[in-house]
């Protein structure tokens, strides 16, 4: 499975990016305005580190406008993936750039149906947003499943990028369930390092070794 990180803070993605695991990055308007910098600027040093998939937001709420600019994010870097909201224009966007080669990330997606109308648009990824479900009494992961039967029983190439992920355990049940992406916030990914049973090993060992012979 892959790990793309969710941030726009540059200084999180350059270290995140050194640790050799992560496969891409995911933004989005609200992102990009925690870090108070233009986003072209943003966007570009992102690309400059990240050799991977980058999904950049649109903004516009009608098809055509969607698609042009979602033209315009795409000429920042090959690796540009242009997010599009769940919605019918938005799905007619996506056909649009799917046509033209530009690859999309269908967001805010909480629907199975939802998710096999992206994919028979065209798009490339899309992202089922589990930890706003939770938060409304739902089963967040029954989505990614229930999506993912339907992608097997189709064929549909359309990746699933896990999304809204609040803590470890729904990177675990993400990867059980056979998703091909999860992205979280840089917190998220330092937490899939730790376990306290490994902190007490390591210290169990180095506290053993002071009592080993040196010569």
């Amino acid at each position: 499975m892959k790990l793309f990180i969710d941030t726009a803070d540059i200084d999180q993605v350059k270290e995140a990016w050194s640790w050799g695991i992560i496969d891409g990055v995911t933004t989005n308007p609200s992102h990009v305005s925690k870090t108070a910098r233009p986003a072209a600027q943003v966007y570009r040093e992102i690309c400059e580190v990240v050799d991977g998939p980058i999904s950049l937001e649109t903004l516009s709420l009608e098809a055509e406008e969607m698609a042009e600019e979602g033209r315009r994010l795409a000429k920042y870097h090959g690796n540009v993936v242009v997010k599009i909201p769940m919605t019918l224009e938005g799905m007619k966007a996506v056909k649009i750039l799917a046509s033209e080669g530009i690859k999309t990330n269908v967001t805010v997606n909480f629907s199975p149906l939802q998710a096999m109308l992206a994919a028979k648009c065209g798009a490339a990824y899309i992202s089922p947003f589990v930890g706003r479900l939770d938060a409304f009494g739902h089963v967040g992961m029954d989505l990614v499943r229930q999506i993912k039967t339907i992608y097997d029983n189709y064929g549909f190439q359309t990746e699933i990028i896990v999304a809204a992920v609040r803590h470890p355990t729904h990177v675990l049940e993400a990867a059980l369930a056979g998703a091909d992406i999860a992205t979280m916030a840089y917190d998220i990914l330092k937490q899939l390092y730790d376990h306290p049973l490994t902190d007490m090993g390591i210290e169990q060992f180095l506290k053993d070794w002071k009592s080993v012979p040196q010569s």
